[in-house]
């Protein structure tokens, strides 16, 4: 079993929501990573998305984009992506660690062998943005012989065929594309989420994570409300860019987000 439903678990008993993180590995310096999660962990990440740089990122938006382009052009591939991984989890963190990237890159790596590289690295989780649920079967069953969950991905335009593919495979948690469009910071939510979302957990108990254009602690208050995480990417990627506050930003989120009070089990 991987470390997200023991995470899962953990915060469910304390009453608490997730701080997801999406950084892409060899942002901004190739070794960047290697500093940066320690300090999101430390500021209150329960898990981090390291993005595997590719250069068609179809759900991102301009700024994902950019810093994608820059880890490429530091020289970033599969397979330092892995040796990140195991980096980390030797320097000792121990929180899950998942890997968000898009299909080109693992079919070209080979399936089979993309998971087991991934699971000695030490990563608990995929993502991959351009993988429709009903053809993810081939990943879906490789990820799990290694003990690894395919997080797949739910969208206010998923039709009720979609959200009931979904949450039948479900495992780690279901990836709620808060918006109609690219992920990038945002100045409002959409008034669409909350049907959104009770539409999805009228069909599972596998936790929600919602993510795309969540911006600013209010946001992440406001989304914690609704779901049982919070992922922001984009607003990170913005302050590390400018030399901002890394870790002033992450307690921000992550105080907004235990403002709301849950019930324990």
């Amino acid at each position: 079993m991987s470390r997200i439903p023991a995470t899962w678990e953990r915060l469910r008993a304390e009453g608490r929501r997730a701080l997801i993180l999406y950084i892409p590995v060899g942002f901004p310096q190739r070794e960047s990573a290697l500093e940066l999660v320690p300090r999101l962990v430390a500021a209150g990440a329960d898990m981090v998305e390291l993005g595997v740089p590719f250069s068609d990122p179809l759900a991102e938006g301009v700024t994902i984009q950019g810093a994608t382009q820059r880890a490429l052009q530091n020289g970033v591939t599969v397979r330092y992506c892995f040796e990140t991984v195991r980096l980390l989890r030797e320097r000792g963190v121990e929180v899950p660690l998942l890997l968000m990237g898009y299909l080109n890159p693992m079919l070209r790596y080979g399936l089979q062998r993309f998971c087991a590289d991934a699971q000695s690295a030490g990563v608990d989780g995929l993502i991959f943005p351009d993988l429709p649920p009903e053809e993810s079967d081939p990943l879906l069953d490789a990820s799990r012989a290694h003990d690894i969950d395919l997080i797949q991905f739910l969208a206010p335009t998923s039709t009720e065929t979609r959200i009931a593919h979904v949450t039948e495979q479900a495992t780690g948690f279901i990836y709620c594309v808060a918006l109609k469009g690219v992920t990038g910071a945002r100045a409002e939510l959409s008034a669409d989420l909350p049907d959104f979302l009770a539409r999805a957990r009228s069909r599972t108990e596998t936790p929600l994570a919602v993510g795309f254009g969540i911006s600013r602690p209010e946001h992440a208050r406001q989304v914690a409300q609704l779901a049982d995480g919070v992922v922001v990417g984009s607003a990170l990627i913005n302050v590390i860019d400018q030399g901002g506050d890394v870790e002033g930003f992450v307690r921000g989120l992550r105080a907004a987000i235990d403002s709301v009070e849950t019930p324990t089990t």
